[in-house]
């Protein structure tokens, strides 16, 4: 099974400072048939203007990734933690018991950038946050892995832990070229391109659009134009 679901029927919310799409029911948009997909939860495209952002505000039993498109978005939280994480790059927060943390665009330019929200396999837990580097250079061709709570998988490929049987991977991937990825069974992926025109299995998709997948096993992105591709494997 592969559902298209194209850019324009996303939930949309302009805040001025924030224009956001969204996935799967978030804040005042709902769909009952867009719940999430397995362990995944949320899934926002959001802009967010130059010097604005989100002031502190709590969390709780969430695992939060966030996929920096362009610019970079700054942390700070109740546990102490502050960082800057810029475009191509990965920030992790465990909510945990409960953090509040806060993010702002300080740059001179808007930031774009994917949040994920993935329900951990069991709740409570220390808060925690971390954020690390992936070069593109680095996933040319390839799926990296660069978020994940599968076993083996931090130790293997360097990953920020999260606290789910999930996993986050992105790939860059040149026109023509293909890039795959082997899906295990009763698993649930969901990818975006971030930019380029794909197909997926064949089926053709435009930048930004949810690609839903189940019963596959394997999946094969053809990228019709350079591709930029962010995937989230469930169960």
């Amino acid at each position: 099974m592969i559902d298209i679901r194209k850019f324009d029927t996303l939930g949309h919310a302009d805040h001025g400072w924030l224009d956001a799409r969204h996935h799967f029911s978030f804040a005042g948009y709902h769909d009952p048939d867009r719940m999430g997909w397995g362990a995944l939860r949320v899934w926002n495209d959001d802009a967010i203007a130059a010097q604005s952002g989100f002031p502190p505000h709590p969390h709780r039993d969430m695992e939060i990734i966030t996929y920096v498109r362009t610019g970079a978005i700054s942390h700070r939280d109740s546990m102490g933690n502050s960082g800057r994480t810029a475009a191509g790059d990965v920030q992790v927060m465990s909510a945990g018991t409960g953090v509040t943390h806060s993010e702002f665009n300080l740059e001179d330019e808007e930031t774009t950038l994917f949040q994920i929200w993935i329900i951990p396999d069991r709740p409570g837990g220390h808060p925690g946050w971390d954020q690390r580097a992936f070069p593109k250079a680095d996933r040319s061709g390839r799926f990296v892995t660069m978020a994940s709570g599968i076993e083996g998988d931090v130790e293997r490929f360097g990953a920020l832990p999260i606290r789910a049987n999930a996993r986050v991977a992105a790939a860059t991937v040149h026109a023509g070229d293909r890039v795959a990825y082997d899906l295990g069974a009763g698993r649930h992926a969901y990818l975006v391109a971030a930019k380029g025109r794909i197909r997926v299995n064949g089926e053709a998709a435009e930048p930004r659009d949810g690609i839903a997948i189940r019963d596959v096993a394997a999946i094969e992105v053809e990228a019709i134009d350079d591709a930029e591709l962010v995937l989230v494997d469930s169960l």
